[in-house]
């Protein structure tokens, strides 16, 4: 792949709507350069007999199956609470409305 220049860095820049300064255009060349030759590199990888994986460890469900049980009525739940409204916990605003 040809190297980047200060224009293909400015013109990606813009498609991703970031504003950047004349020296961040400079440092960036290099350093997505850096990227895309080790993206370039990981793609010579021999996998033509590795079977696709969402995750390259075993993952187990550790969750329970969901089963109706007895639990707190709206009343206890609530009754400990400094102020209820309409079976729900009423708290204080802290944004404005804006």
């Amino acid at each position: 792949m040809p190297d980047l220049s200060r224009d293909d860095v400015a013109h990606l820049a813009s498609l991703a709507r970031i504003d950047l300064e004349p020296q961040e255009l400079d440092r960036l060349v290099g350093e997505l350069d850096q990227v895309l030759g080790a993206v370039a590199q990981v793609q010579e990888a021999p996998i033509e007999d590795v079977e696709p994986m969402s995750h390259p460890m075993p993952l187990v469900n550790v969750t329970r199956p969901d089963e109706v049980r007895p639990s707190l009525t709206p009343e206890q739940a609530l009754a400990g609470a400094p102020l209820a409204e309409e079976q729900r916990f009423s708290v204080p605003r802290i944004l404005d409305e804006e």
